[in-house]
């Protein structure tokens, strides 16, 4: 049987994308799950990535944005360095994890997600790219007293189709246009630019 999992993983590979761990099926909810079932579970999806990249993630999205009070401990342990699952603030924030460790939230959206806004509350593809451009320009003018993230969730099933798809590029060519103002970069380097930063700095 053909494998097509190696030629979407030598085509992401191909282009320097970030992989990160999400989880074994979105049809399971991490949250639910007791902790060595949690556990588990981190472990096979890190362990299947890590084959297929001969390297491990640094960060993890859970299923479904699921996940337990423990979850950041497990991760934590399990040697990840950032995690997505949080939304809370448009800045990274340090989380303490038990054993002395620590993970980075690196803010995932909510709110400019296809998903929420295209399925959930029926957003045309137009009012959809015109958020993108809005949360742009105000971040853009409120980064100026302080650094922010701003991300947005893409799924090629829902915005690659041809008649969302001409709105998305209209949006990204916006933000494309003041390169100079912006850090276009990966929750990654977000993440390790915040390693590196002494204690207490805001990234």
């Amino acid at each position: 049987m053909y494998d097509y999992a190696q030629d979407l993983m030598a085509a992401v590979r191909a282009r320097g994308d970030e992989i990160v761990g999400h989880g074994r099926t979105n049809a399971e909810r991490q949250g639910h799950l007791d902790e060595a079932a949690e556990r588990a579970l981190i472990g096979e999806a890190t362990g299947r990535l890590s084959e297929a990249e001969a390297a491990k993630p640094e960060g993890w999205l859970g299923p479904w944005i699921s996940h337990s009070h423990r979850t950041p401990d497990l991760l934590a342990e399990a040697g990840y360095r950032y995690l997505l699952d949080w939304c809370m603030d448009d800045q990274p924030i340090w989380f303490r994890c038990r054993g002395g460790k620590r993970i980075l939230a690196v803010p995932y959206p909510q709110d400019v997600n296809d998903i929420p806004a295209i399925v959930a509350r029926k957003m045309g593809a137009a009012e959809f790219a015109d958020m993108i451009v809005d949360q742009f320009d105000e971040m853009l003018e409120l980064s100026e007293s302080r650094p922010l993230v701003m991300g947005v969730a893409l799924h090629a099933y829902l915005v690659g189709q041809p008649h969302r798809l001409r709105h998305l590029k209209r949006a990204l060519r916006h933000i494309s246009a003041r390169r100079e103002a912006i850090w276009l970069t990966t929750p990654g380097a977000i993440a390790r630019h915040c390693e590196s930063l002494p204690a207490g700095t805001v990234p």
